[in-house]
C-alpha cells in the first residue's frame, strides 16, 4: 500500500517536538506544500518561516542552533542542499551545529516539475562535508524511524525523501541508526544495495531474478553516511558482485560511496544504476524511472551483468 511521506513528515516532526521542547522547525515560505501548517497551528512560537531565502533558512538555522536550540530545516531537497551549500558547509558543517535538514522532492520524483527542482546531485554534496550524517528513508515507517534517530543525535545531519507515495516496505516500528542498513532479502549470487524510493524497485527486482534461479541480497542502504560497512563488507564477500540503485546521479551518490569503500577492503564487480550524467526534465515518475533507466528490470539486468562480471554465468 503506497503511503504519503509529506503526511507521515507531518506526524513525525508533531512527535519530535513533544520529545524535544527545545525543537524548532523553518522553513522559506513552503509551509502549505509541505503540509507544516499542522505544525505552525500548535506550535506558532516555534515555527519560523524566512521567506523565499533559501541562504537565509539555513544561517538561520545555525543561528538558533547556538543557543540551545535544535532547528529542523524542511524544503524541497533542490532548495534545502544544493541553493544554500556555501550556508550548510561555513555556518553548519564546520562549526559542527547540531541542525537537521529534511529534503522532501528528492530526485527524479518531482516528476513535472522539471529539472529545475530535480535535485539529482543532493548526496554527493552533502557527503562530502565533514561531520555530516547523510540518510534516506524508503518509506512513511522509515521516515518515522529516521526523523526520531536524527534528533536524538547530536550533530548535523541531512536526511532524503521523496515527493509523495511511496510503497510500505516496512510494517512495523524498524531500528535506525547512523550506519546502519537493512537486508531485506539474503541471496548468494549478487547484492543489491538501493536507498530511498529504490529500495521497492530492487526489490521488484530480487523477485524477478529469483524466477530465473538467481539469489539476490537487497540491502536497505539507508544511511548513505556513514556507510553500513560491516554489513557491505559482510556481503561483498559472500555473493563477490553489487549493484548499486538510487534516485541521484550516478555520480557521487551511494553506487559512488560504495565502489569507494569496496575497492579499498574486497574489490568485487559493482554496477550503479541511477542518472547516467544527465539533467532529468518533466514527466510522470514512472516514466522518468523507465526513460533514465531506474527501474526494476534495469536492475535486474544490472544483476546479471554483475554476475557475468565475476565469472559464474
Amino acid at each position: 500500500m503506497k503511503k504519503s511521506f509529506r503526511s507521515t513528515l507531518i506526524d513525525a516532526i508533531l512527535s519530535g517536538a513533544e520529545e524535544y521542547p527545545n525543537m524548532v522547525v523553518l522553513n522559506a515560505d513552503s509551509a502549505r506544500a509541505l503540509k507544516l501548517t499542522d505544525f505552525s497551528a500548535k506550535y506558532p512560537d516555534r515555527m519560523y518561516n524566512v521567506g523565499i531565502s533559501e541562504t537565509d533558512l539555513v544561517s538561520t538555522a545555525a543561528g538558533l542552533s547556538t543557543t540551545g536550540l535544535i532547528p529542523v530545516v524542511v524544503g524541497f531537497s533542490m532548495f534545502v542542499s544544493e541553493k544554500p551549500f556555501e550556508q550548510i558547509r561555513q555556518a553548519i558543517a564546520y562549526p559542527n551545529l547540531n541542525v537537521k535538514i529534511v529534503a522532501t522532492h528528492s530526485g527524479l520524483c518531482v516528476g513535472q516539475d522539471g529539472a529545475t527542482h530535480q535535485a539529482l546531485e543532493d548526496i554527493a554534496l552533502l557527503r562530502t562535508l565533514p561531520n555530516f550524517k547523510v540518510f534516506a528513508a524508503a518509506d512513511v515507517t522509515e521516515t518515522k524511524a529516521a526523523m526520531k534517530a536524527m534528533l536524538a543525535y547530536d550533530g548535523p545531519a541531512y536526511l532524503r525523501l521523496g515527493r509523495d507515495l511511496a510503497e510500505d516496505i516496512f510494517e512495523d516500528e524498524k531500528p535506525f541508526r547512523p550506519g546502519g542498513a537493512d537486508l531485506l532479502r539474503n541471496g548468494s549470487d549478487v547484492t543489491i544495495a538501493a536507498c530511498g524510493l529504490m529500495v521497492e524497485q530492487a526489490l521488484m527486482a530480487a523477485v524477478a531474478l529469483k524466477s530465473e534461479g538467481i539469489n539476490a541480497s537487497v540491502i536497505n542502504a539507508y544511511s548513505i553516511k556513514p556507510l553500513p560497512e560491516e554489513l557491505l563488507l559482510q556481503k561483498a564477500k559472500e555473493t563477490g558482485a553489487f549493484v548499486t540503485a538510487e534516485d541521484h546521479m550516478k555520480t557521487g551518490g551511494l553506487g559512488g560511496a560504495i565502489c569507494e569503500y569496496l575497492s579499498e577492503t574486497c574489490p568485487v564487480p559493482v554496477i550503479r544504476i541511477g542518472v547516467d550524467d544527465h539533467f532529468g526534465e518533466s514527466g510522470t515518475q514512472d516514466d522518468l524511472y523507465k526513460k533514465y533507466r531506474l527501474t526494476a528490470d534495469d536492475i535486474a539486468a544490472a544483476a546479471k551483468k554483475a554476475i557475468r562480471m565475476k565469472g559464474l554465468v
